[in-house]
């Protein structure tokens, strides 16, 4: 049996459309919404499996991966978040860099001799690595307008990614996942599919203009902290938002608060752009993770923030 487990944000499934576009293969498909680490726990499989892990914290789902590896499935892991140590198995061959400007999908682009690049420059605008997304495509003579719609389409997947559960989701990932791998450049599908590049478009847009209204719970010259209000498109927008602080203030560091259903919070951490460090370690004092550049807390409690504000200060002054 094939398993292909990712991410259900731009960068986790551009990074398998390439994959299954080069290899193409059918597989049982495990995500989830963007938080939703913890893929490998549901990965039910046996000696002589294969198991596909893409842009999933291997330090996070590490208990499930030895558990994997010790019954003897094959796993090949591709990912650039922090680690921690990676495990010498025969079966195990892991493709992981964790370097500021790299994501999975440039990453599987480098994999694959870069043979679709413009669903690895998508996958990167979606991870808002905007700067080494146009590095990218460099090579593939397009216009300014085909740029400015893998741009759009990325920030729309990535987008489509965050809430609590799928139902907050426009469309759950396995399902867009299964339309894009029918496409070899993300041009096509947006020629074919308007109306469903449309609905993604649509609903960014209205959760932005919503978010747009939200005034700075903390804020200082260097860092500033936004609690969102428990409602869907707030749960939707987190990450995204997050990506356009840090595009607007490129020196200060932002940090996104939501409600979650433990009774805390979820956080999602930019590191300044112009500062593409800190955010993971800042975050693993909470135990949240994630990269150097951007990371998240899975629950925050409540009468941790003024502790999470102050750690966020000091990584940041």
């Amino acid at each position: 049996m094939n398993i292909d487990v990712f991410n259900g944000d731009a960068d986790g499934i551009c990074s398998l459309v390439q994959l299954r576009l080069a290899y193409p293969r059918e597989s049982l498909l495990v995500t989830g919404v963007k938080r939703d680490i913890g893929l490998l726990t549901r990965v039910e499989a046996t000696p002589g499996d294969e198991v596909v892990v893409l842009d999933v914290s291997l330090d996070r789902n590490r208990d499930a991966l030895m558990r994997l590896l010790d019954k003897g499935v094959g796993i090949f892991y591709m990912d650039h978040h922090f680690p921690g140590e990676i495990p010498r198995y025969s079966g195990l061959t892991a493709e992981i860099d964790t370097d500021a400007n790299v994501c999975t999908s440039l990453l599987m682009d480098r994999f694959l001799g870069a043979r679709y690049t413009a669903w690895a420059v998508t996958g990167a605008f979606g991870d808002n690595l905007d700067a080494a997304a146009y590095r990218a495509a460099g090579a593939l003579n397009m216009s300014a307008q085909e740029l400015h719609d893998l741009k759009q389409l990325g920030i729309c997947i990535n987008y489509n990614a965050y809430g609590d559960d799928i139902c907050d989701l426009h469309i759950p990932p396995d399902l867009l996942y299964k339309v894009l791998v029918g496409y070899r450049s993300p041009l096509e599908f947006i020629g074919d599919k308007p109306h469903l590049y449309r609905q993604l478009l649509e609903g960014y847009a209205q959760d932005m203009d919503s978010v747009a209204q939200v005034q700075a719970y903390f804020a200082t010259d260097s860092v500033a902290v936004f609690v969102l209000p428990d409602q869907k498109w707030a749960r939707r927008v987190s990450g995204v938002w997050g990506n356009e602080l840090a595009n607007r203030y490129p020196d200060r560091a932002h940090a996104v608060l939501n409600r979650n259903r433990n009774g805390g919070f979820q956080v999602s951490v930019r590191a300044p752009l112009n500062n593409k460090t800190g955010a993971d370690e800042l975050c693993r004092q909470f135990s949240g993770g994630g990269r150097k550049a951007a990371a998240g807390i899975d629950n925050l409690r409540a009468e941790y923030i003024d502790n999470f504000i102050s750690a966020f200060q000091t990584t940041y002054s």
